[in-house]
């Protein structure tokens, strides 16, 4: 049992694959994968998202995920490919270990929304 954030992170980070911004630009062309931005509101208003991501703040993911709340969101299936980054990587690990756990198997954390940025992702205006 994790005792701290460092050993939550640690095991969140173990069970969701990173993946780089050319492998997120490769499954996104090639599948029908959810692109979902974990960030909160204020974050999203000052820097944009990627092109095509949804905004599903850390706090509200599996009520977003789970098709047996009222929150639930149709565009999360558990048979879609699902990449979520936040600023830094360490929510977005999270909310893929919260995924894996309601049997979401492809997950996958792109990490930072700045590095994916300057990688050449595309971004929009919030």
């Amino acid at each position: 049992m994790a005792t701290s954030v460092k050993q939550l992170l640690a095991l969140a980070n173990e069970a969701v694959p990173r993946i780089t911004p050319e492998e997120a630009r490769k499954l996104m062309a090639g599948s029908d994968a959810l692109l979902v931005d974990v960030r909160d509101a204020p974050e999203l208003a000052k820097t944009g998202k990627l092109r095509g991501a949804v905004n599903v703040s850390r706090g509200m993911i599996e009520f977003r995920a789970d098709p047996d709340t009222p929150y639930h969101d149709a565009a999360f299936r558990k048979d879609r490919p699902v990449i979520l980054y936040c600023a830094s990587g360490g929510r977005s690990a999270l909310a893929g270990q919260a995924l894996k756990g309601l049997g979401y198997a492809n997950v996958h954390n792109l990490g930072a929304f700045k590095d994916a940025a300057e990688a050449g992702l595309e971004t929009d205006e919030v």
